[in-house]
């Protein structure tokens, strides 16, 4: 892939996991807003939420250098799936971990690019 900004630093990661139980909206903010913290990235705004009745809750935080966006379906099963896009370096394993933690999920994956 042609990278069209060699100046511009960029990181993805992706995280996913099956919980043991439906995540609420609540939750999502929550775990959005700590993950900032733990990343030491400055969120800028407050996380937002928005549910799909066909496979259930999306939420999004802004943070200074990008942000993360959260997905968490319960059909047709317990699956989610976590985007984070920045511009600023972190470390994956400290959001795997924390993401881990934070859901009580064993079985968790991520990849960095």
């Amino acid at each position: 892939m042609k990278d069209f900004a060699p100046s511009i630093y960029r990181q993805r990661l992706v995280i996913e996991g099956c919980p043991k139980s439906k995540i609420s909206d609540e939750e999502i903010c929550d775990y959005l807003k700590q993950l900032g913290s733990e990343l030491d990235m400055k969120v800028l705004t407050d996380p937002v939420t928005h549910r799909s009745d066909k496979f259930g809750w999306a939420g999004w935080v802004h943070w200074e250098t990008s942000g993360a966006h959260f997905y968490a379906w319960e059909k047709p099963k317990l699956f989610f799936s976590v985007d984070i896009y920045t511009c600023k370096p972190f470390k994956p394993l400290t959001a795997k971990c924390y993401t881990q933690n934070f859901f009580k999920t064993k079985e968790i994956v991520f990849r960095s690019f």
